[in-house]
């Protein structure tokens, strides 16, 4: 299938709503949180298939790592969009009273999962019974504090998360945290064994996450250009997953040259199989879409479990305006050969 055929309506569409005519691009600057890897593939497929360039952006991918900290390079004014994690570094903006917002979430599910040793436990309550719980600092102020509130998770049995799977896979008494587009992964292949995934999203934790956030200024004086990169990004995801994503797979690989086919390939899967990107709102209104309900029961939950304060204006942490418009559908359905 070509890339015409992929991008094909929805970027017409993008074209006809576009304020760049006359052929100027805008430059754009994206920072992500990590590394280049398949979870960001959508914005590398965009960038491959010409998808920003078609309504009139430059866009350079400035990836994370462990001594990036490209939100507060967004901050300062140095990039245009960041790769959230998830809705309570939006939360804790407001918060602070920093003029941010999410415009797009491409995940409906974040990632984070908890492994287990196959058949140990046989339902997600039982994790709590388990002797040892290997969850990072991270973790432990954020999702462990609704494990405690809502199912009598115990912190005497945590122990911090190296990022080492090697004291989980020698313990059957434990569960290890993770993200289920790789952790497991690494784990079948030092341990010999496929885990049992327990998908938090599934079971309560249920906030947005790969959201894109943007600066307040950003969002009044450049709207064209918000619009464009959300929507952009969200065909992007579109054919990514259900297109060719041969010549995003070979960017991402440039900009990270340890990642593997292999683990670009599990990632997808697990994207795929588990609802990450294209699940809930996303199938009626496109992927990137985002309910303002679902923030507030997240956000309900969070301070539920004594993580968010109460009077946080949770309203003020996001837009659907770019988001909801349904853009990706198209490029869906083409990408699926429908």
């Amino acid at each position: 299938m070509s890339k015409t055929t992929l991008i094909g309506a929805a970027v017409a569409s993008l074209l006809a709503t576009s304020a760049f005519a006359d052929g100027h691009l805008t430059k754009i600057k994206y920072g992500t949180n990590w590394v280049a890897q398949a979870e960001h593939g959508g914005y590398y497929q965009a960038l491959a298939d010409g998808t920003y360039e078609a309504c009139g952006l430059d866009v350079e991918i400035i990836p994370g790592g462990p001594q990036v900290v490209n939100r507060n390079l967004m901050y300062a004014g140095k990039i245009d969009f960041y790769m959230g994690g998830n809705m309570l570094f939006a939360f804790d903006a407001v918060k602070e009273k920093i003029p941010a917002k999410v415009v797009a979430a491409h995940f409906q599910k974040e990632p984070q999962v908890l492994m287990s040793h196959p058949g140990k436990v046989s339902s997600f309550e039982e994790l709590a019974d388990l002797g040892t719980h290997i969850v990072g600092d991270g973790g432990f102020i954020s999702y462990y504090q609704w494990l405690m509130t809502d199912f009598g998770f115990d912190s005497e049995k945590r122990v911090p998360y190296t990022f080492n799977p090697g004291p989980f896979i020698i313990n059957e008494d434990s569960f290890q945290q993770g993200y289920i587009t790789s952790e497991p992964l690494a784990v079948e292949k030092e341990g010999g064994f496929k885990p049992d995934l327990w998908l938090l999203a599934d079971y309560g934790f249920a906030t947005y996450a790969t959201t894109i956030e943007a600066m307040q200024q950003t969002i009044d004086e450049k709207p064209e250009a918000v619009k464009c990169f959300v929507e952009a990004s969200s065909i992007g995801w579109a054919n990514y997953l259900y297109g060719d994503n041969a010549a995003a797979n070979e960017l991402i690989k440039a900009d990270n040259p340890d990642m593997s086919d292999e683990k670009l390939a599990f990632s997808i899967e697990k994207m795929k199989e588990f609802g990450i990107v294209d699940s809930g709102i996303a199938l009626e209104k496109g992927i990137g879409a985002m309910d303002p309900a679902q923030i507030e029961s997240f956000f309900n939950t969070m301070v539920k479990a004594g993580v968010v304060d109460a009077d946080v204006d949770w309203k003020s942490s996001f837009t659907t305006e770019f988001s909801n418009t349904g853009v990706a559908l198209e490029a869906k359905k083409a990408a699926m050969g429908q």
